[in-house]
């Protein structure tokens, strides 16, 4: 089953209102997606806890509607 990149824009700003996010669809197929993430709460976090902010954000969709998420997080400059 696919994800619209529009529904996991909104996962991910429900989770981190704060943040400013890029979806670009790899496939053109609904499941490999590319996000750019950026956002304050990820401040002093390593690259695999902002990572685990966004999986969290997904609640559960990885894997099952979301085959594949390449993903670029950091906190603003």
């Amino acid at each position: 089953m696919a994800m619209d990149a529009g529904e996991l824009q909104n996962l991910i700003k429900e989770a981190l209102p704060d943040a400013h996010v890029e979806i670009r669809d790899l496939a053109g197929d609904g499941d490999h997606y590319a996000a750019v993430v950026i956002s304050e709460s990820f401040r002093g976090k390593s690259r695999v806890q902002q990572h685990q902010l966004v999986y969290q954000a997904l609640k559960g969709k990885m894997g099952d509607d979301l085959h594949a998420l390449a993903l670029q997080t950091t906190a603003p400059e």
